[in-house]
């Protein structure tokens, strides 16, 4: 039975903490550090919060538990979780791979930064109803989250959009991306991409559609539509270093975007991630999207 809470080793890295106990003695203490909320959590729903400070646990602190309740509360214990929420900004990694409106398939991983601004909406949306009452698992649905929502944006886009419109398109996926993220609680504070590849396949036909060696009409013929799912399961693609490398030569320059040399194609043997298509360097999860491969 708890008389006094507090979450004293929060790392830097730590987003969601769930106290041990969940029989609480009323007039118990409560101490939230700066930058964390405090949130009493019951029966699937997030009620009282307290911001930084100290606090005394009653029935007049606690209108939302008792309101809850919806009896006279009898004795010196209650029983609720409490969940301590962190408020700085965070960093996530996510990647993986889709494919475009013209069935193209199509690979990414970045980076975003994140913050938590509706600690209740989080605590009901993230905490309780995925079960991710611990920083890892968190991280586990948020990188799934903007996976899915990323993916869900850029099939909207033609694969050719895509790599020769590349800030319009990622502006407008970050947008979107935000918006779902309001709606969990949090704020997005940005989204990068580090990489977007496609298929040596497709990689042709946009250089193809750039010089004009190729019409385009026949690029959207059936043969690329029946080979384009088949493609999208199989294929590892080249590792996004050459896929970047190539959005600069579909734009009319020739450098990586930041070892200054020319796309090249991953050595035989190089193992992809199977979730985002980065190449894989050793170690048991993957470097840009942290999928577990081994």
């Amino acid at each position: 039975m708890a008389d006094s809470i507090e979450w004293t080793n929060a790392s830097p890295d730590d987003i969601v903490w769930r106290f041990p106990d969940n029989r609480i003695k009323w007039g118990s203490s409560l101490t939230v550090m700066e930058n964390q909320v405090a949130i009493f959590y019951r029966d699937g729903k997030a009620l009282d919060s307290f911001i930084a400070g100290r606090h005394k646990l009653t029935t007049s602190s606690m209108p939302g538990l008792v309101g809850w309740l919806q009896k006279k509360l009898k004795g010196d214990v209650f029983e609720a979780t409490c969940i301590f929420v962190s408020r700085s900004q965070f960093q996530g990694k996510y990647g993986g791979r889709g494919q475009t409106s013209d069935l193209a398939p199509l690979m990414f991983h970045g980076n975003f930064w994140f913050r938590i601004k509706e600690p209740k909406i989080f605590t009901n949306e993230v905490v309780g109803n995925q079960n991710a009452f611990t920083t890892p698992k968190v991280d586990d649905y948020l990188r799934s989250f903007m996976n899915e929502k990323v993916i869900d944006e850029f099939a909207h886009f033609d694969l050719q959009t895509v790599f020769t419109q590349l800030d319009e398109t990622s502006l407008k996926v970050k947008t979107n991306v935000r918006m779902d993220f309001e709606r969990l609680g949090l704020e997005l504070v940005d989204l990068k991409f580090e990489g977007i590849d496609t298929t040596d396949q497709y990689r042709e036909r946009l250089f193809w559609l750039k010089t004009g060696k190729v019409e385009g009409a026949h690029l959207a013929g059936m043969e690329t539509m029946k080979s384009a799912a088949e493609s999208l399961g199989k294929s590892p693609g080249a590792g996004f270093g050459a896929g970047m490398g190539f959005m600069g030569a579909v734009s009319g320059t020739v450098a990586g975007p930041q070892t200054g040399t020319a796309a090249r194609t991953a050595p035989a043997g190089t193992k992809f991630c199977p979730n985002c298509g980065a190449e894989l360097k050793g170690g048991k999860f993957c470097p840009e999207c942290g999928q577990k491969v081994s």
